[in-house]
């Protein structure tokens, strides 16, 4: 396959740095909020990854796309990142599953990219600073006019994006062997390894839109009900929460992971604020309060609950308690829900990935966990 011709590119943050590089992928102008991500693999489903929406991902790893692409890796229907920042794009493919180049994919799916710049320095500077809005651009070459352009962008905070990355028709994962139960599962942004997950369980898996009901919710019949991951801000999504709150009263037993969770904090009353700079990689260092374990998880999120760590609370629905925490900066990384007089799980979230489809695979017991608790066993 012939390499194509690139042309020099422009990338500029909110705060007026700048950096020259050359296009990567689709010529042209994008915007959206700057992170890094430190995956060192999966390239492939970090791009296909719904929450990733409005973003611009800085990949840490400098070597990208060394092994292509091909159609059975993406984890939804379509390339979501706003832009992509990469320091040494791989001239050609060299894997046996590789069906195109990266640089193809971008360029079929019009992500703009830019390649060949100190991609260690604009990490560092968005470790100091935090995340924030940048622009890339092979069109305008005066950093001064495009830094016009990344002020007058759009901010995260206060962004409703679910609505925007969810299917608009329901669908069924079929559960894979004997069926065992009957989960509904909201898509916020899901990514196609999490029904999957659960289908290999024996789960027969209702994805339905993110404006659901509660009750569309309830024609599934649910065994359980799931919260999937997704893009935007949490404060900002209310429609979800009420749904979450209604499901709860009705005993609903629940999961949810990443924007799950937050929306399940928010349900419990707590608040949520915006992180500096993020999680975003496959090896983020998690305890699991309840087992005492140390896993290696993937994560990928710029928004937190804050929720008293050690201490129970008191909510409408149950006992609340973190029961996960990140052990690089003491973030809150999952909560549970207990009966306040059984002492019962009624509910339960993380704030990763565990069905990391790059990988590690430390949190894929928590699937058995949700089995655990639609069987009445924790």
């Amino acid at each position: 396959m012939p390499l194509h011709a690139h042309k020099e590119a422009l990338l500029v943050l909110e705060d007026g740095r700048s950096f020259r590089g050359e296009s990567f992928g689709a010529e042209g102008e994008t915007f959206g909020e700057a992170v890094f991500s430190t995956g060192m693999t999966g390239y492939q489903e970090t791009l296909t990854d719904p929450s990733y929406h409005q973003q611009v991902v800085v990949m840490t790893a400098p070597h990208v796309g060394n092994t292509g692409v091909n159609d059975e890796d993406p984890e939804s229907r379509r390339i979501w990142v706003a832009g992509y920042v990469v320091r040494d794009p791989a001239r050609v493919s060299s894997n046996w599953r590789a069906q195109r180049t990266l640089d193809d994919e971008l360029r079929d799916q019009s992500v703009v990219g830019i390649s060949g710049i100190d991609t260690r320095a604009l990490t560092r500077h968005l470790r100091e600073r935090g995340a924030m809005r940048v622009g890339i651009s092979t069109i305008e070459t005066d950093p001064e006019a495009l830094l016009k352009k990344v002020l007058a962008s759009a901010e995260m905070s206060g962004a409703n994006l679910s609505d925007a990355v969810s299917t608009q028709e329901a669908y069924v994962v079929p559960a894979q062997g004997e069926k065992r139960f009957t989960v509904a599962a909201l898509d916020l942004g899901i990514k196609e390894m999490t029904p999957e997950r659960m289908a290999e369980r024996g789960i027969e898996v209702h994805v339905l839109p993110a404006t659901a009901t509660l009750e569309d919710v309830l024609a599934t019949k649910p065994d359980g009900l799931f919260y999937s991951n997704g893009p935007g801000d949490p404060a900002a999504t209310t429609g979800q929460v009420e749904l979450l709150k209604a499901a709860l009263a009705e005993d609903i037993p629940y999961f949810g992971i990443c924007f799950g969770n937050q929306l399940f904090g928010r349900a419990l009353g707590f608040g949520t604020y915006k992180l500096k700079y993020g999680h975003r990689g496959i090896n983020q260092p998690v305890m699991d309060l309840t087992t005492r374990k140390v896993e290696v998880t993937a994560h990928n999120h710029g928004f937190a609950v804050d929720a008293p760590i050690g201490e129970e609370t008191a909510t409408d629905y149950g006992i609340a308690t973190v029961s996960h925490v990140n052990l690089n900066d003491d973030c809150v990384e999952g909560l549970e829900l207990k009966d306040a007089e059984t002492g019962k799980l009624k509910g339960f979230s993380v704030q990763y990935h565990p069905e990391a489809a790059a990988g590690p695979h430390d949190a894929a017991y928590l699937f058995d966990r949700f089995i655990s608790l639609m069987a009445k066993e924790v």
